[in-house]
């Protein structure tokens, strides 16, 4: 049976990838794929391409809750993160884990640069810390696998628990 994951974008993908790995899965091994569609509003395109080449392959979504709307459109059960991965991963790390794993990267100046600026001062950290992950290209991307590797062992962001239980232990 193919299994696919739908995913928003590529911090998604490398997100799902890392926490499947923590939790002991390699899903390419599995032979579950794990596709990042450039954005939900390509939902529909995606789930018809891939119904009209394999009408009976398992499509399972993950999905930002602003976005839900264009998977369920497109026939996709979803699993939602409220309000995305990013802030389900803050949430489960905590601000101080986060900025731990900012400053192993070599980036702690930038953040407090950025936490200096007159938008963002006010802000709640948790906030602050999402927009930050989104303000470099390819940060977001590679930071959805380095907050995973940091969560603890039996700890993880209910969506990314639930997407894992509703996927096979083997495809």
């Amino acid at each position: 049976m193919i299994v696919i994951v739908i995913v928003e974008g590529a911090s998604d993908r490398e997100a799902v990838v890392a926490f499947a790995k923590l939790r002991g899965r390699d899903l390419a091994a599995e032979g579950i794929s794990v596709v990042a569609i450039g954005g939900a509003h390509a939902a529909g395109r995606f789930v018809a391409q891939v119904r009209g080449q394999h009408p009976r392959a398992r499509l399972v979504g993950l999905v930002d809750a602003g976005e839900e709307p264009s998977f369920a459109r497109a026939g996709l059960a979803s699993v939602v993160c409220d309000p995305d991965l990013e802030a389900e991963l803050i949430a489960a790390l905590g601000a101080q884990r986060v900025e731990r794993v900012i400053e192993a990267q070599g980036e702690l100046a930038a953040w407090r640069s950025f936490q200096k600026q007159p938008y963002h001062r006010d802000r709640p950290v948790e906030a602050q810390l999402r927009r930050f992950l989104g303000t470099l290209a390819g940060r977001k991307i590679a930071y959805g696998r380095l907050l995973v590797e940091a969560l603890d062992a039996g700890a993880g962001p209910p969506p990314l628990e639930l997407l894992l239980s509703r996927l096979p232990s083997s495809a």
